[in-house]
């Protein structure tokens, strides 16, 4: 199953916020290297606010439950430390010719 997932900070423009992010970016990082490999995070990235300021992640996941994915999304240092304040998950299919690049 493949799912598209929306993370987003409450406030960008909160310095303790910002700060947690930065502190904890390459526990993050290397969580999602370890999806990546497994191939089950296929592609990730920031998403920002309209004035370029770090906002939140977005990602596309291929996994075998809505289950399993909440509980990736759990235990994420972003999600247990309050970085992503509120998480969107929408059921998605990557069309087969974006899948063999």
């Amino acid at each position: 199953m493949q799912f598209i997932v929306l993370c987003r900070m409450r406030d960008p423009l909160d310095a303790e916020t910002q700060r947690k992010r930065l502190e904890l970016r390459p526990a993050h990082i290397e969580r999602a290297a370890k999806f990546q490999a497994m191939g089950k995070l296929l592609i990730g990235g920031m998403i920002k606010d309209t004035h370029e300021n770090p906002a939140g992640s977005g990602a596309i996941w291929n996994v075998d439950s809505l289950q399993e994915l909440e509980g990736i999304l759990a235990d994420d240092p972003w999600r247990v430390s309050g970085v992503w304040h509120d998480i969107e998950i929408v059921p998605f299919r990557v069309a087969e010719h974006f899948l063999n690049h």
